[in-house]
């Protein structure tokens, strides 16, 4: 460890930026489907002391991008499935995904590290101000412009049950803090004998990261075991997964086959126990407002009082002006007839509108999903009563990803109903980390998660994150599964929400200031 340490300390230049960057690429193996956690330890604790050899500022903002850069190249790569879906016409922005996204994401990372040697000035310890501002550019990234708060650093833990269950109480943001902190107190094992002339307390802060996550895993565990795992009486689900390859999806002339083989998948054996079919993300390719034929059609696949749940889009009513359209979740009875609707509101940059229209139109830039225009934007997180079922709030796609964002605190929802097509990004790292995403809001909310995707991964999940039942990427099928209780009280987090990392980051830095005085009085 010495040795490594020696050697990064030494890096400079264009080696110094490069070992950055596969830092960063490496520490993407601690995300789904690896979930190799320790990958964060070597990531981290490297980047501490690449950072305590940085002689300037712009030199740790330097280090801090490139980490960045390869953190999201290697964790966004999937992103580069959806332009070859119709690579005729999008395959041209391809590099512009793959490699401009991650290029602007590190700008967050490399704030981060330019304030985290900021703090080390104030007495903040090197691996406290690399946690405190690592987590709070990755909220501020989850927040601005929309936000993004993809592969967050907690999402590593979406591997263990039991360490996911301390989302309910510090949420996702928390768990990031205590995970960058843990991974990067290795580096005190170096950096703390040079300062304190071996004062004997370079081993503590590793220490402590070991006791942390030991708690929190037995406490987790323990929470685990004595949750209730009961079912909501007379709710009897059927998801379908078509697994639809995303380039037929759309195609006018295989559309009506799309949704006959849907129904046809609705109504193999069982259906007669099931009270409720959910279908994914724009299931249905047609205006189901408009069409009355089609509404009893899907009507006719479920039993009386019950009701078929599937994406389509929405439009404005005929002759109304201006024409709109909204990527929708619809519920229709057993008699055709339409029950309350919902619009997505966090809409896909570039999938279902396009940023700065007015300038991109002239570039040729044009939204990736089925035709022309933007998608519209919904009102926010809206909490549903359709018959026979507690009541819900439905997400379509990636609003699933955005902690705290996802229902309704006024009229509280008692599950979650997330309608997906993770059908754009194929066979890769994608869908993994989405579902990772969908299942920590379910801990953090305590409420039951019904996930329905085209394609990976569909699935029923109880309020503690623990997965029932589901159907696996690639794969086409059904899904029979009763509709878990959720918590009867409000998780801590859903309680105080972010106040509770504001908390934790408070506890952090008193602990490392006076952490720091006692090395600094043992060195003297």
């Amino acid at each position: 460890m010495t040795a490594w340490a020696v050697a990064l300390g030494r890096l400079s230049g264009w080696r110094r930026l490069a070992v950055s960057f596969v830092l960063g690429a490496a520490a993407t193996l601690a995300m789904a489907p690896l979930h190799i956690v320790p990958a964060l330890v070597v990531s981290f604790t490297s980047l501490v002391w690449l950072l305590a050899a940085a002689g300037r500022q712009r030199t740790a903002f330097a280090l801090g991008w490139w980490f960045g850069f390869g953190y999201f190249v290697t964790g966004l790569y999937w992103m580069g499935s959806a332009f070859l879906v119709e690579a005729d016409k999008f395959a041209w922005m391809l590099p512009f995904a793959v490699m401009g996204l991650p290029a602007i994401l590190g700008f967050f990372t490399g704030a981060a590290t330019a304030a985290a040697r900021y703090l080390t000035r104030f007495g903040v310890g090197e691996v406290a101000a690399l946690a405190l501002a690592w987590t709070a550019f990755e909220w501020i990234r989850g927040h601005v412009f929309t936000g993004f708060p993809w592969n967050l650093t907690g999402y590593a833990w979406a591997g263990s049950d039991a360490v996911l269950q301390s989302a309910a109480y510090i949420g996702i943001y928390g768990l990031s803090l205590l995970t960058v902190a843990a991974a990067a107190a290795p580096a005190t094992l170096r950096l703390r004998k040079e300062a304190s002339a071996g004062s004997g307390r370079s081993w503590l802060p590793s220490a402590l990261a070991v006791l942390c996550f030991a708690v929190l895993w037995g406490a987790g565990s323990l929470r685990l075991s004595g949750a209730p795992n009961g079912d909501v009486e007379g709710v009897r689900l059927r998801l379908v997964q078509a697994a639809i390859p995303q380039h037929l999806k759309w195609l006018p002339e295989l559309r009506r086959s799309h949704l006959e083989r849907q129904l046809q998948m609705t109504s193999e054996p069982g259906i007669e126990a099931v009270s409720h079919v959910i279908w994914p993300e724009t299931a249905t390719p047609f205006f189901v407002g408009r069409d009355a034929a089609l509404r009893d059609m899907l009507g006719g696949a479920v039993r009386s009082g019950g009701l078929l749940i599937t994406g389509a889009p929405r439009t404005t009513a005929q002759r109304e002006t201006p024409f709109r359209v909204w990527n929708s979740v619809v519920a229709v009875d057993a008699t055709g007839r339409l029950q309350a609707s919902y619009d997505k509101f966090h809409l896909v940059p570039f999938g279902e509108y396009v940023p700065f229209r007015g300038i991109l139109a002239k570039l040729g830039v044009e939204r990736l999903a089925a035709g022309r225009g933007d998608f519209q934007s919904g009102p926010g997180p809206t909490t549903l009563r359709w018959p026979g079922l507690p009541p819900v709030s439905p997400l379509i796609c990636y609003e699933v990803i955005f902690p705290g964002d996802v229902a309704d605190r006024g009229n509280r929802p008692a599950w979650l109903l997330n309608l997906t097509n993770d059908g754009w990004f194929g066979r890769t790292a994608g869908p993994y980390q989405h579902f990772a995403a969908a299942r920590t809001r379910a801990v953090e909310e305590g409420l039951a998660l019904v996930r329905s995707a085209n394609t990976g991964i569909s699935a029923i999940v109880g309020p503690l994150g623990r997965v029932r039942a589901s159907l696996g990427l690639g794969e086409a099928g059904t899904l029979d599964g009763a509709l878990p209780k959720s918590l009867s009280g409000k998780t801590v987090y859903v309680r105080f929400g972010d106040w509770s990392l504001i908390a934790l980051g408070l506890l952090m830095t008193l602990f490392s200031a006076r952490f720091n005085r006692r090395r600094a009085n043992a060195a003297v």
